[in-house]
């Protein structure tokens, strides 16, 4: 090519270049302004036309009026984000690359000299020059400054306290239940692996369950289970209730159990199964003849006179130690814990069908995800249902059950809240009362089980709930462990449209207090509230005064005037503005600051509405099922809090029709049909066109409480955007995460929920990330650690499964690490 065509060509470029861009971002800041946004892509707009005629005049005043742009554009986003890095970069950055285009020689050469001199120092290329330095400088401040991090320690005297003795009598080398026990605190004593060593953690052994999603199965499949260890074995199930048991040491399988549930995906929202439940009869007998009582045993004629054994509290059955077991197929399997084999005594042949009593029966809208609660000698069971899919769903029904015989000892339906004595033959429970989905927690020596309550569905409208169940929405439910009869209810959401239920199992944990150890439980919730109760009346022990909340509810809808806030909170700060609108480019940012200026927002309880409501906290929650972990000796809550923002937009039934709505979807998200509502709801995250999130970073953090004070003591952004960005870059933007946190007596935490495939440990003393293993797949569940009965070594053990809805990678991989053989400290 004739060197001498370059600047003609390089100056048609340039003058097409800042013009096509400009006219868009004209066109769309002046649809954002109509909307009553900002007046700067309006501004930018013009200037880049304006650029771009004289470039192709060949007047070097283009240079200025850049200079001019990228000066303007720095001192605005100075203005909307202060010195916040990976805000500011994608609102200068374009601009800053199109100097750089302006100052290269074959495009500012060809530009001629402004014959007027009173223009001639704007025309140089000086002003540019200054304005990318300024640039520069700036950057570099802002790229050494945090402002997202809240740093801290947990005070010296909280982490040398002892290790305080088990109040639930669980082997300190195992992890007998879903939260480790039935206090559902996710922390173990073990201790081998500490802050100095965690960084030689290795792998120990690998194991793949062979179970990968199927043609029939939908898309929200996930391998979220956090393994037992009991019985000298592992016990875990795969997304589709297979059971299996592993040796600890090895991970080579003892046994498996197949289900063999019907797999069609036709109803089915979930293919999820969180963990199962062990019992071990003996083990509970020796602690019940060292305790001298039996609390939840079925009331007797007569009491049993202390330090007997009443004759219902031991059992000599065919299966002593058994396996608990949730399917997708609604029902609870019983497998001895030693051979895999049916427990044939208990329920018909060693299974209990959930769909008894229940007026609607379509397969897949009852599925247990969650494993069930065991106690004594009764197993609670509760079940999720198909969230917003219509106004006749299985009822959310609470049952207890004779833990060796399966028999039914009592139901609680929150719509019939006084009634629990077994329904009579042909009743039926209320269908679409409201359910529990997620995990209990029980303290037997109180004799009660603490249930975290979800919602009556459809969850975004709610105009004909029934007004018994009404106070048991987005609530934690005491009931009484031999007879189901309520003990006490706290509600953390009045009539729930965002679906801001307790997604977590709840923690019990003895407070210390001036006065001394309050037995308190620990609930966190999708809305970033932790409300610490006193769990023997449910009272709160940390303050969660009423305050007003928008209003507005759709036709037919209502709205509460009040919530309730918790003094102790992960909420966002402040509510979201049009300069929280992110995006890795102006014209992303541009697209969705019109989505946020067309949608509603009056901050956190904007009622969902026909033109579309920002949720926010959105529906994953600031905390979802992982919940918190909580060091009952530190006295510290160690969680995953996460921010992003959810679409929730109603549709009347024409409008619907024109969707082309369908049920049962395989997912919660898109377009849900909520029959028998007056709308069908789309759910959808805030998203710019690229699919990125609308909402500036950091999305997701790792975060402590000291329950001493309740007040945070650190809190620090977590995890990178390597597995979700087109290109593999781990920029540290601290991403959101799905699953839990894990603490142990040394001092170290674990988790590896994070949208990156990693599993990492953290120092609880102030946050500092000590480690991390890089994952084969999404590590969208809660790790887990025990001690080898036989060894004495300690390992920590993650599945990394993925997650479908979330769009992690699939895998079957459960994965043990442990310090390098022979090494103790």
């Amino acid at each position: 090519m004739d060197t001498r065509l370059r600047p003609a060509v390089s100056q048609s470029i340039t003058a097409a270049l800042f013009m096509l861009l400009g006219l868009a971002l004209l066109a769309g800041g002046a649809w954002l302004l109509v909307l009553g946004g900002s007046p700067y892509y309006v501004l930018a707009g013009a200037a880049l036309i304006a650029t771009g005629w004289l470039a192709w005049r060949g007047r070097r005043l283009a240079l200025g009026l850049h200079a001019l742009l990228l000066f303007v554009t720095l001192l605005w986003a100075v203005y909307e984000v202060r010195l916040d890095w990976w805000q500011l970069v994608p609102r200068v950055a374009a601009w800053f690359a199109l100097a750089w285009w302006l100052l290269l020689p074959w495009v500012s050469r060809r530009l001629v000299i402004e014959p007027r001199p009173a223009l001639r120092w704007a025309a140089g290329t000086l002003p540019l020059w200054i304005a990318t330095g300024l640039c520069v400088a700036v950057g570099a401040v802002a790229y050494f400054t945090d402002g997202h991090t809240l740093a801290g320690e947990v005070p010296a005297a909280s982490m040398a306290a002892p290790v305080p003795a088990d109040a639930t009598g669980t082997p300190p080398n195992d992890w007998i239940a879903y939260g480790r026990s039935g206090y559902g605190d996710r922390y173990s004593p073990a201790a081998q692996i500490t802050p100095a060593n965690v960084s030689r953690l290795q792998v120990a052994w690998t194991f793949h369950t062979g179970d990968f999603k199927g043609p029939g199965d939908p898309t929200e499949i996930a391998n979220e289970v956090t393994p037992l260890k009991a019985n000298g074995m592992l016990y875990l199930c795969t997304p589709h209730n297979i059971v299996i048991a592993l040796d600890p040491d090895t991970g080579k399988e003892r046994w498996r159990y197949d289900p063999k549930i019907n797999r069609d995906a036709k109803g089915y929202q979930h293919m999820i199964c969180r963990g199962v439940a062990y019992h071990d009869s003996g083990a509970y007998a020796a602690q019940t003849a060292a305790e001298g009582a039996v609390p939840s045993l079925p009331a007797a004629p007569a009491p049993t006179p202390k330090g007997a054994v009443a004759a219902e509290a031991i059992h000599f059955d065919s299966c002593p130690r058994r396996i608990f077991a949730p399917t997708a197929d609604a029902t609870i399997v019983a497998l001895n814990a030693d051979n895999g084999q049916l427990c044939e005594d208990f329920g018909e042949h060693g299974v209990i069908g959930l769909y008894q009593g229940m007026s609607a029966t379509q397969r897949g809208f009852l599925n247990p995800t969650s494993p069930p609660t065991v106690t004594r000698n009764v197993l609670i069971v509760s079940a999720s249902v198909t969230d917003n899919e219509s106004t006749h769903e299985p009822s959310g029904v609470i049952r207890g059950y004779d833990i060796t015989t399966g028999k039914l000892l009592w139901n609680w339906d929150s719509a019939e809240p006084d009634r629990t004595e077994p329904l009579e033959p042909g009743q039926y429970y209320k269908h679409n009362s409201p359910n529990s989905w997620s995990v209990s927690s029980v303290d037997e020596k109180l004799g009660l089980v603490y249930i975290p309550m979800g919602n009556q569905t459809p969850d975004m409208w709610g105009g004909d709930r029934y007004p018994e169940g009404e106070r048991f929405n987005s609530s934690i439910v005491a009931l009484d462990i031999a007879t189901g009869k309520l003990r006490w209810v706290y509600q953390t959401v009045h009539h729930d449209l965002w679906d801001m239920d307790i997604g977590g199992q709840p923690s019990l944990v003895d407070i210390d207090t001036p006065q001394g150890k309050v037995p308190a439980l620990v609930a966190s919730s999708k809305r970033g509230d932790i409300y610490v109760l006193d769990r023997r009346d449910g009272k709160p022990i940390v303050p969660a005064p009423e305050q007003p909340v928008p209003q507005g509810a759709a036709t037919g809808d209502r709205t509460s005037p009040t919530q309730p806030f918790s003094a102790l909170s992960f909420k966002p700060e402040r509510p979201l503005r049009e300069a929280d609108m992110w995006g890795t480019n102006p014209f992303d940012q541009l697209a969705c600051r019109i989505k946020f200026k067309r949608l509603r927002y009056d901050g956190i309880f904007t009622p969902p509405s026909e033109q579309g409501s920002l949720v926010y906290p959105g529906n994953y929650g600031v905390f979802d099922w992982g919940g918190v972990a909580v060091d009952p000796g530190r006295q510290l809550i160690v969680g995953n809090p996460n921010y992003m923002a959810f679409v929730s937009k109603l549709f009347t039934r024409e409008k619907e029709e024109s969707k082309n709505a369908k049920g049962s979807t395989g997912s919660e998200h898109g377009l849900q049909p909520m029959k028998g509502t007056p709308f069908a709801v789309e759910l959808l995250p805030l998203l710019s066109p690229l699919g990125i999130p609308c909402q500036a970073p950091p999305w997701g953090y790792v975060a402590a409480v000291d329950l001493k004070t309740m007040r945070k003591v650190w809190m620090h952004k977590n995890g990178t955007v390597v597995d979700n960005a087109p290109l593999p870059i781990p920029l540290p933007l601290g991403v959101p995460s799905l699953g839990g946190m894990i603490t142990t007596g040394s001092g170290v935490a674990f988790m590896s929920a994070t949208l990156d495939y990693y599993l990492r440990a953290y120092d609880v003393r102030d946050g500092r990330k000590l480690w991390e293993a890089r994952l084969p797949a999404g590590g969208q569940a809660t790790p887990m650690t025990y001690v080898s009965d036989q060894t004495g070594r300690q390992y920590v053990v993650i599945m990394a499964g993925g997650h479908g809805s979330l769009g992690t990678k699939l895998g079957d991989a459960l994965i043990a690490y442990a310090l390098p053989e022979g090494e103790k400290k």
